[in-house]
Formats: C-alpha cells, sequence, structure tokens
C-alpha cells in the first residue's frame, strides 16, 4: 500500500504531530520488511527518521499510517498528503470571506484619515491574480495605497508569493488610477510570524519607485504590526564549504567505474565527501555513499538507487533491476527522446543546468568556465536554499544564476533571494575563506544576477516586476531557444533602464 500510493505521489509532504516533516521533493524513503517488521525509513538534508509501520489507510488524497517511533510504546500517526493545503475548497473560501472584514477593520484602525475603497479575492487570470490573496487599496484625496492581504489559513509558499502578487497589484491599480490620483506605494500584509521572506525581498526593491509597507498581522487579536523592511543586518545565512571533488571522486572510484561500466556517459555530481550522485542529462538514478553499520560501527560503501524519492540499497537479488533502470534512462533521457514518457519529463531544471554549467561561456563569454558551482547550499534560518548556478567572470565578479525550464511568476524574486545571499556572503570574504574559487580573489563589486529561461516560457509579468527591483542588484533576463536540449543558445538578453525607476 506504501509503495503503491507513494509512487503517485512524488511531491507529497509528510506531516507528524501537525507539522511537515518532510517533502518528498526533496527528500528520499525507503520501504523494509525486516524481523517481520514494516519499517518506514525518511531522510533528507535536515533530519531522518525510522518508524515502524502498524496499519496504513489511504483516504481521499491522503495516506495515514499508524506508526511507532524506535524505543516507544506508544503510536503516533502520520501522514502523507498530496495536497499540500489539506482543507476542502468550502474551507478556503470560508476562511478567506472571515479574513476580508478583519483586515478592513485593522487597515481602519492603522491608516485614521484614510479610507478603505475596495477588498476582493475575485479571480483575475489577464493579471495573474487568485483567490488566496485579498487585494485592494486605500484612498485619502488624490493618494492611494495599494493592500495585498493574505490569512492565516494559508500555507507558507502561498504567504511567500504575496510580495510578487503585491508588486504586480500596484501596477495594475497605477495604471487603473493614473487619471485620478497617484499610487504611491504598496502594503503587504502577511499571518504573524510568517514575514521572514517578504522582509528579505522587500529589503532589496527600489526604495523610490514606490513607499513600501509590510505588516503582520495577528487575527486572533486584531493586531496590524508593522515590519522595518530597510534594516539588512540580521540575515541569517550560512555558507556550506566547498567539496574537495578530487577527493571525493578517489573515494568512491570503485563505484563510479561500476556504473559507468552500465552507462558511459553517467553524469558524476559530488554531493557531500560522504556521497556522490549518478545521473542522465540531470535525472538522478542512484547515490554512492558511505554507509555506517549501528551493530558493529564500522563504515563501508554501498550504491543506493531509485528514480523519485523511493530508493533501494543495491544488492545481489536486485542488481538486474538496476542495470534496467539505467538502461531505461539512458534509452530515454536525451534531447530526441519519447516526450511522453515519465522520465523525459522528470525534473527538466536539473536536465538544464546539466547543460549549462559545463557549457557555461554558451550564456555569456564573460563568464570563466574553469570556475563554476552548480547547487551550492546556502542556508537561511530554518530554509535550505540550493543556488543553481554561481560562476564569476573573468574579472572575477561573482555571478548568480537562476535557471527556469517552465514559466513561473516568482522567478525574479526568487532570484533575489539567491542574490542577496551571495552578496551577504560576499562581503564577509567567506567565498575565499570556504574554499570557492581558489587561487583568484573575488572583486568586490555586488554579483551580477542572471535570470535564464526558454525564451518561450519567460512568464509575462516578468517585467513588470524586474522594474521595481533596487538598482543596486545588476541583472540581466536571458531568453534562450527552446531547443535547449539540442543547444544552449541565447536568443535574447534584456537589462536593466539606464534612467533610474519613476517615483511614486
Amino acid at each position: 500500500m506504501l509503495s503503491d500510493f507513494l509512487d503517485g505521489a512524488r511531491a507529497a509532504v509528510v506531516v507528524e504531530d501537525g507539522a511537515i516533516a518532510f517533502d518528498l521533493a526533496e527528500s528520499k524513503y525507503s520501504i523494509s520488511g525486516e524481523y517481520h517488521k514494516c519499517l518506514l525509513h525518511l531522510w533528507s538534508s535536515e533530519r531522518n527518521f525510522v518508524r515502524r509501520v502498524l496499519d496504513a489507510e489511504v483516504k481521499a488524497t491522503t495516506l495515514r499510517l499508524q506508526v511507532q517511533r524506535m524505543g516507544q510504546n506508544r503510536p503516533t500517526r502520520l501522514d502523507f498528503c498530496r495536497d499540500r493545503d489539506q482543507r476542502s475548497p468550502a474551507a478556503r473560501r470560508a476562511a478567506r470571506v472571515a479574513y476580508e472584514p478583519r483586515l478592513r477593520r485593522a487597515l481602519e484602525r492603522n491608516f485614521p484619515g484614510w479610507t478603505v475603497v475596495r477588498l476582493t479575492t475575485s479571480v483575475d487570470l489577464e493579471h495573474s491574480f487568485g483567490p488566496a490573496y485579498l487585494r485592494g487599496w486605500l484612498g485619502q484625496g488624490q493618494r492611494a495605497l495599494a493592500i495585498v492581504g493574505v490569512n492565516d489559513q494559508e500555507t507558507q509558499s502561498t504567504v511567500d508569493g504575496a510580495l510578487t502578487v503585491g508588486i504586480l497589484w500596484l501596477e495594475a491599480c497605477r495604471m487603473a488610477q493614473r487619471d485620478h490620483r497617484v499610487v504611491e506605494g504598496l502594503a503587504v500584509v502577511v499571518p504573524k510570524g510568517m514575514a521572514t521572506l517578504t522582509r528579505q525581498r522587500m529589503a532589496h526593491l527600489h526604495p523610490t519607485a514606490a513607499k513600501w509597507h509590510l505588516y503582520e498581522f495577528d487575527q486572533r487579536e486584531d493586531l496590524l504590526v508593522p515590519v522595518d523592511t530597510g534594516d539588512r543586518g540580521n540575515l541569517t545565512t550560512r555558507l556550506v564549504h566547498s567539496i574537495d571533488e578530487v577527493q571525493a571522486r578517489e573515494r568512491f572510484a570503485e563505484s563510479i567505474a561500476r556504473i559507468r561500466g552500465i552507462l558511459s556517459q553517467s553524469e558524476v555530481v559530488v554531493l557531500s565527501p560522504a556521497s556522490i550522485s549518478f545521473r542522465r542529462h540531470g535525472l538522478e538514478f542512484a547515490q554512492a555513499r558511505i554507509a555506517h553499520d549501528p551493530r558493529n560501527f564500522e563504515s563501508s560503501e554501498e550504491i543506493a538507487f531509485g528514480v523519485g524519492p523511493q530508493e533501494r540499497v543495491l544488492d545481489a537479488e536486485n542488481e538486474t533491476q538496476f542495470a534496467d533502470l539505467v538502461r531505461l534512462a539512458a534509452a530515454v533521457r536525451h534531447k530526441d527522446g519519447p516526450k511522453n514518457h515519465a522520465l523525459w519529463r522528470m525534473h527538466p531544471e536539473r536536465w538544464l543546468e546539466s547543460l549549462v554549467a559545463p557549457n557555461i561561456a554558451a550564456l555569456d563569454g564573460r563568464l570563466r568556465p574553469e570556475a563554476v558551482y552548480a547547487q551550492v547550499p546556502a542556508f537561511a534560518a530554518a530554509d535550505r536554499a540550493m543556488i543553481d548556478i554561481l560562476a564569476a567572470t573573468r574579472e572575477a565578479r561573482l555571478a548568480v544564476i537562476e535557471l527556469k525550464a517552465d514559466e513561473d511568476i516568482h522567478l525574479p524574486l526568487q532570484g533575489v533571494d539567491y542574490w542577496s545571499r551571495v552578496a551577504w556572503h560576499q562581503s564577509r570574504g567567506e567565498f575565499a575563506r570556504f574554499g570557492y574559487f581558489p587561487g583568484r580573489e573575488i572583486s568586490p563589486q555586488k554579483p551580477l544576477l542572471m535570470l535564464v529561461a526558454p525564451a518561450l516560457h519567460v512568464h509575462p509579468t516578468t517585467d513588470t516586476i524586474l522594474r521595481y527591483l533596487s538598482p543596486e542588484i545588476e541583472w540581466e533576463l536571458l531568453g534562450i531557444d527552446e531547443r535547449w536540449r539540442e543547444e544552449i543558445r541565447v536568443v535574447f538578453r534584456k537589462k536593466p533602464p539606464r534612467a533610474p525607476a519613476r517615483a511614486a
């Protein structure tokens, strides 16, 4: 039952004690039977656990397990949820309807002399507005302020998307009111305790293009609290040391030879000093790692294989299955492969990255091909972020490269997330200290931000959002040929206009 459900739920979230414990899009699991017990092992870069499964049932889009922690007698519940938002459509609507009058009252108290002119959650596909965001504006004579709010029942990812929607709503209000009043700026309202990412993003918007306001709303107390977006001094982030890839490849030379004996074109990606990944055009089909035996504390090398979150340890019994999987990946995962096959469609951004990283000069001749780092881990508080590609120009200026294979409305602000972390660590000299770009002094210039996507898959709102970024962020938008699996070729390039952004 576990295997059948999870085969079709590759992006499910695992909920324990009411909180999300794992995201299968970024985690792994294995199911085993030992001593007549069903054991479920879940792990990610942040944590791992083993649970004994006592009972299981499927309810709609949720797999509900009764599990037992090791060393404990009392069973607990573990839910695998295909849908991250477990509320029914009716519950979503009810929460959004109840939120509107509460936010209206809070705005009226906090903005004396202003009038709440309009608040709506109506869908507007033309402007990319969905029902999760309450939109409106405040008026005072010839002045106006755009408002976007998110209630405390929405997911964190929905809350984090509020600033993108807010910028687009600000622009829509300015267009609609241009003959009547001046829309001075934007106020974004997020639930209490959920403002961290929005605050960091708002700190990197153009300071004169609009007046930017951020509030946390405590819906229990009906309290609206302003958040300081100008202070960048408390950005909590840490960088991971660069890995000695030569040493790691030597350590796993036997595994590399074994797998390349089956598929000579396998990509070998070093994940850590104790693990490497084997991929075909970005699709991981196996890992080699150092495993520890808890019975005798001895370490040994093992290979685990599988596509997606499930994996099995390679042994004599499943070696034929492993070889079949590798050959299938080779047969499907190429530019002329069957486009309707699941393995061909999986992880398109990893595929794009696997082509861009070794051929970085195809994006820009300024980039040095010998100094390219893919999937650089940088942490901010409890969030683990992976910078797609970190490179340097021939003048030793850092370049943050964010890749998207499909349309993504949040591309510009996601790029800002990574740019701000790189700029933070650069200002403290941590890239050199942590082993990146050895033998070359990094320029003190702020990093470049390069946003890369297929030309016909750049979201139509991207230009609008880019106009509102801070002038300290030197960005470039690169549209590549739609046939990027055949060749990486830039077909258009956009840069910030030389003229400053217009004032409100």
